[in-house]
């Protein structure tokens, strides 16, 4: 392990895919222009295509040879193809919990063991493909309170292993905004439009800008707008109180309605038929705790 590997692996974490014949593994991964333009309206495009130059020198000399890049309209596609019997290739498919698509890929527990910077450098690679912040990531529509998302469709365990991860770097999460009907439809106004699946998102983690500032982006136009944001947070002190985790802090409770999809069979069986009324409690269960 090193901090090039890493980074590598975040990224296929991240937003990942791998395809496997009885010769070779291709692995690709996209990063998506969340937004065409940027706060400033910039083309999102543009700074994705400058930082893989520098991205690019991270990743080759891992793998041995280019990196073909792909851009589109609203995605960056990086691929690179092994050997199956190749000894890196085979490293990143045990890391990865042998998952296929980030859907269902897990952080391996080594992984939990590596050194402070290598742990940062997995927590960036997933933040430059599936990480974002802008103006409208601010915490209660007050100025200066924002904050970094990290949006996971589909794989609940990853939610909980990016949390675990930064919480072994002393970073809290704010609040994790779960796929759960609980959370996405609350107050059952969806279910009742004739919209039962309506709560089935990306689940969200939200962490406070300036206590991802460690981590940081290689994605050029994320990482100028973290510094400007954790700027402003600072000059508005919305850095003050922004150091606690969920376990040490009051937990403001509301009660939830009994939503109709609460045993959908898409639900983790440890949480499935079970009525959550805050997310901490959802995220306890899951297994990040103090």
């Amino acid at each position: 392990m090193n901090p090039q590997m890493a980074y590598l692996l975040g990224m296929i974490l991240g937003n990942g895919e791998i395809q496997r014949n009885s010769n070779k593994t291709t692995i690709t991964i996209e990063i998506p222009h969340k937004n065409l333009k940027d706060d400033q309206g910039l083309e999102t495009s543009v700074y994705v295509n400058c930082s893989l130059v520098n991205i690019r020198t991270i990743i080759e000399p891992l793998i041995g040879h280019d990196m073909p890049i792909t851009s589109m309209r609203t995605s960056t596609r990086i691929s690179f193809c092994k050997n199956n019997e190749d000894y890196t290739m085979r490293e990143i498919l045990r890391l990865i919990g042998s998952g296929v698509h980030h859907s269902n890929m897990v952080m391996h527990p080594e992984l939990f063991r590596m050194t402070t910077d290598e742990k940062k450098e997995l927590l960036r690679g997933i933040a430059d493909v599936t990480g974002y912040i802008r103006k409208s990531n601010i915490a209660f529509g007050q100025d200066g309170a924002h904050r970094v998302y990290i949006e996971v469709p589909g794989n609940w365990q990853m939610v909980i292993d990016i949390a675990n991860m930064l919480k072994s770097l002393d970073i809290p999460v704010q609040t994790i905004d779960f796929g759960h009907p609980n959370f996405r439809d609350s107050s059952l106004t969806m279910y009742n439009e004739g919209k039962p699946n309506y709560w089935k998102k990306e689940h969200q983690l939200k962490i406070w800008a300036n206590e991802f500032l460690p981590i940081g982006f290689n994605i050029l136009h994320k990482g100028r707008a973290l510094e400007e944001f954790v700027n402003e947070q600072i000059s508005c002190g919305k850095d003050k109180n922004s150091h606690k985790f969920y376990w040490e802090k009051p937990i403001r409770v509301r009660i939830k309605p009994i939503h109709p999809r609460e045993s959908d069979e898409s639900l983790p069986p440890v949480i499935r038929g079970k009525h959550f009324n805050s997310w901490t409690e959802l995220a306890s269960v899951l297994g990040y705790h103090e």
